[in-house]
């Protein structure tokens, strides 16, 4: 009697239910622990509410959805398409209310390679069949892909990334303790901008909590586009530009001041000086917003890097006059993305750089860099370096010693060809 009334008991649907459920979490479990290790090494990200989603998402596609859409198929009755519809976007909505949820999705720095190899076994190990032995130690192998961070610059070092944002301008600069954006590229539709689609994952790839300073040379869209996806996505210090005080990125900003000639700081040995405009020309009225962009000298010892965002000839003549001294730069960052109304050839004697940068996007609409602007620089004996040709690129600048890398070059794919960019 005993055994046939644990027989009923076993096949009773409560019970049934109960254990299908803890079926379900248990799949559910092996799959967030299993995807952890890919998702962290490719996106830098996992979602916490994933189990939550699929718990609704599965039985919502599986028994609802799909059969009103097959239905709909074969009878000629479109009001069934229309229930569907329906039921579809009500989970959509469902969704994305849980996607909007406080930390609904765990954002963090790109771990090691060696770190995700040893998270996959680990993930492995927690996997294997209820009877092994202490499969909770996978869990600890998991840790270091949380624990182990990239690493800073050393004190008195920068490191530099002139971002590949297509046509337009974004630059990060790190110190050992601080980090800078200069621009932040442009918008790419109503929802993807350079901000949320490269400048966020980037620099918290790099392990960058926050930005401690953001820097808006002018008011164009190509600058200016990724600005308030940054300010959303990570907290940002103070904020410099020449921004007109109509601009909703000074009314998000929480410390935001006209950038101007003569604000300087520095950040663990690494100086910054700000060249350009003059305090003057925001009340004159009389100069053009590319004229009031914001002119940037980074320095460490002897070397030095000039950030010329999309100054033109009039703001280049006033550099010369009031900053020659200041001008001569081992990398300049070229004014206008290379454009004829810019780098005039006093302007490109009295920098001389060593490495020459164009950031311009492929096969752009304006033809930057013009070709005569290209060949003054290369008169001037610099190294020439396109965002469109080269990626992005990245420079590295102490008291003792600079580089710059091509992020191409340095991280070949096989689908890449040498070749020359497209007229």
């Amino acid at each position: 009697g005993l055994q046939e009334g644990g027989g009923q008991a076993a096949g009773h649907p409560l019970a049934s239910s109960l254990r299908g459920l803890a079926e379900y979490g248990r799949v559910q479990w092996a799959m967030m622990i299993g995807l952890i290790p890919p998702l962290l090494a490719l996106f830098q990200q996992v979602s916490l509410v994933s189990p939550a989603a699929n718990a609704f998402a599965i039985p919502l596609v599986s028994f609802i959805v799909a059969p009103l859409a097959l239905l709909g198929a074969l009878l000629p009755f479109g009001w069934i398409l229309h229930l569907a519809h329906r039921a579809m976007a009500a989970g959509m909505t469902a969704l994305e209310w849980l996607s909007q949820l406080p930390d609904a999705v765990w954002a963090q720095h790109a771990p090691p390679a060696w770190s995700v190899a040893l998270g996959v076994a680990g993930a492995l190990w927690c996997l294997l069949p209820r009877g092994f032995p202490a499969r909770w130690l996978g869990l600890i192998a998991m840790l270091p892909m949380f624990l182990v961070f990239p690493a800073t610059p050393p004190p008195g070092t920068l490191r530099l990334i002139i971002f590949d944002v297509g046509q337009g301008m974004a630059v990060a600069a790190q110190t050992h303790a601080h980090a800078l954006l200069y621009d932040t590229g442009p918008d790419f539709s109503g929802e993807a901008d350079s901000g949320n689609r490269i400048l966020v994952p980037s620099l918290r790839a790099q392990g960058i909590p926050q930005v401690d300073g953001l820097i808006i040379t002018h008011d164009d869209s190509d600058h200016t586009g990724g600005a308030l996806s940054v300010m959303q996505a990570m907290p940002v210090g103070w904020l410099l530009s020449s921004l007109p005080d109509s601009s909703p990125i000074l009314q998000q900003a929480r410390e935001p001041q006209h950038c101007a000639d003569g604000q300087s700081w520095e950040w663990e040995g690494v100086r910054f000086e700000m060249l350009h405009p003059a305090r003057a020309s925001y009340s004159s009225g009389k100069t053009s917003k590319n004229n009031l962009g914001c002119v940037l000298r980074i320095s460490a010892g002897a070397y030095s890097i000039l950030l010329a965002a999309d100054i033109e000839k009039e703001a280049e003549r006033r550099l010369l006059q009031q900053h020659g001294d200041k001008l001569p730069a081992t990398l300049l960052l070229v004014p206008h993305h290379g454009s004829k109304t810019s780098s005039t050839q006093p302007f490109v004697e009295a920098v001389h750089p060593r490495y020459a940068v164009f950031a311009a996007g492929y096969r752009n609409r304006f033809g930057h860099p013009k070709e005569e602007v290209v060949e003054r620089y290369r008169t001037a004996g610099s190294e020439l370096l396109r965002s469109d040709e080269d990626g992005a690129i990245i420079v590295s600048m102490d008291a003792r010693s600079f580089s710059v890398e091509r992020y191409r070059k340095s991280h070949k794919r096989y689908w890449q060809h040498a070749g020359a960019a497209a007229p």
